[in-house]
């Protein structure tokens, strides 16, 4: 994934060894590659250097053109661009903008697919959900990971109310290197997964409940107290995060 700023990298020396820029202007060029101050925001390019994965813009109480501006950026070092937690406004407005670049929309995320063949894309990576309620937690897990270059398998709908449903999955999910399990309501979910898999299994406790749920809080606490070992816990709501984890271990195997 840092192919690109590499390539950016590469370009300037060459241009300030042929004479076509000055040293002023490659010093400044390098430092744009540590943040890029616009004012509303610093924009961390060397993230892909970092972490190979550019910075992620989170789009909750940032306005439309602040969205904007702060993709242009990033896509300047970043083939892989990725907006959470937004609305199909904002990506009518970038896919306007931003002409030349193409632009996916689902489950409140703007991104860019790969241009990795699916057949080149990592395996390993399970995503599953408890219930269609908890379909836009798991999806925003599912596309961080994806975007990491895995190739995710989706299995959703397999709740413990209905744990036959899971039980018919489960040579799948044993033949998975991670495996991130979304769950509201009592969140029992990941702990059971935990007791069928050797593999780290990352819970995600959503929101989704009645009054007693208390926002995810009761999932939230289930999952920390499960007592089946290789089960870790993610924020409410926080499929992004738990992708993003995903992506990582998939990565050392």
């Amino acid at each position: 994934m840092s192919g690109h700023i590499n390539g950016i990298i590469e370009q300037l020396m060459k241009s300030y060894k042929g004479g076509s820029i000055s040293e002023d202007q490659f010093l400044e060029k390098i430092r744009d590659l540590y943040f890029e101050d616009i004012g509303f925001a610093k924009v961390d390019h060397h993230r892909l250097l970092r972490r190979d994965f550019p910075e992620v813009i989170y789009g909750t109480g940032k306005t439309p053109g602040q969205i904007l501006e702060i993709a242009k950026r990033i896509l300047g070092f970043s083939r892989v661009l990725m907006v959470t937690r937004t609305d199909e406004n904002v990506y009518r407005l970038l896919e306007k903008n931003l002409q030349g670049t193409e632009l996916r929309f689902e489950s409140g995320i703007v991104y860019t697919p790969l241009d990795t063949a699916e057949d080149k894309l990592a395996q390993g990576i399970t995503v599953i959900c408890a219930g269609t309620s908890d379909i836009r937690i798991a999806e925003e897990a599912a596309i961080t990971a994806y975007l990491m270059k895995n190739r995710v398998e989706k299995i959703y709908d397999i709740g413990v109310a209905g744990i036959h449903r899971l039980m018919h999955y489960k040579e799948k999910l044993q033949d998975s290197n991670v495996i991130v399990a979304v769950a509201g309501m009592e969140g029992a979910l990941p702990g059971v997964v935990g007791a069928m898999v050797d593999c780290p299994v990352i819970g995600v406790p959503t929101s989704v409940g009645y009054g007693a749920n208390l926002g995810g809080i009761s999932a939230l606490l289930t999952m920390l107290n499960s007592c089946s070992p290789g089960v870790s816990v993610v924020n409410i709501d926080n499929g992004f995060g738990a992708g993003y984890t995903a992506g990582i271990i998939n990565r050392k195997k």
